[in-house]
C-alpha cells in the first residue's frame, strides 16, 4: 500500500477497525443528513472532517459547506464528536459562538509539509 503512513500502522489500524466492524458505520456521501439521523442515538460518536473553509475547492470535489448549519447541527445534537478543521477566523468565530472547545494540533499534509489545524469538541480536550 503506498501511503504517507507507516504500513505497519496503518495495517495495524485496519485491523483495529475489523475487530470492531459490529459497532462502526462508515458513510460516504453527504455528512449532513448521516449526522441528523444518527442525532440522538446513544452512544453514537461521529469524526467529522469537513472541508477545508480555504482551498476547499482546490482540494475535494464535493466542497460546498455550510460551516455555520454544520456547528449547529452539532450543537442541537445529543451526540458526542471530534471534528477537525483549518484554523480559519470564520471557524474560530464558530466555535465561540456555539460553545465548542477546540486544541490546535500540527499534522502533515500530503506533501510532509507540517501544518496545523484544530480538532473540535464539545467537551474541552486533554484536560
Amino acid at each position: 500500500m503506498a501511503s504517507r503512513w507507516y504500513a505497519e500502522t496503518l495495517i495495524k489500524r485496519l485491523q483495529d477497525i475489523e475487530d470492531r466492524c459490529d459497532r462502526i458505520a462508515f458513510c460516504e456521501g453527504d455528512g449532513m443528513p448521516a449526522l441528523q439521523a444518527v442525532a440522538e442515538l446513544p452512544g453514537t460518536v461521529a469524526f467529522v472532517d469537513p472541508p477545508y473553509t480555504a482551498g476547499g475547492k482546490r482540494l475535494y470535489n464535493h466542497h460546498a459547506l455550510d460551516h455555520h448549519t454544520l456547528f449547529k447541527t452539532l450543537a442541537e445534537a445529543g451526540i458526542d464528536f471530534l471534528m477537525t478543521y483549518d484554523r480559519a477566523p470564520e471557524i474560530i468565530d464558530l466555535i465561540g459562538e456555539f460553545g465548542f472547545s477546540a486544541v490546535q494540533v500540527v499534522m502533515k499534509n500530503t506533501h510532509h509539509a507540517k501544518m496545523s489545524e484544530l480538532v473540535i469538541s464539545r467537551r474541552p480536550l486533554f484536560a
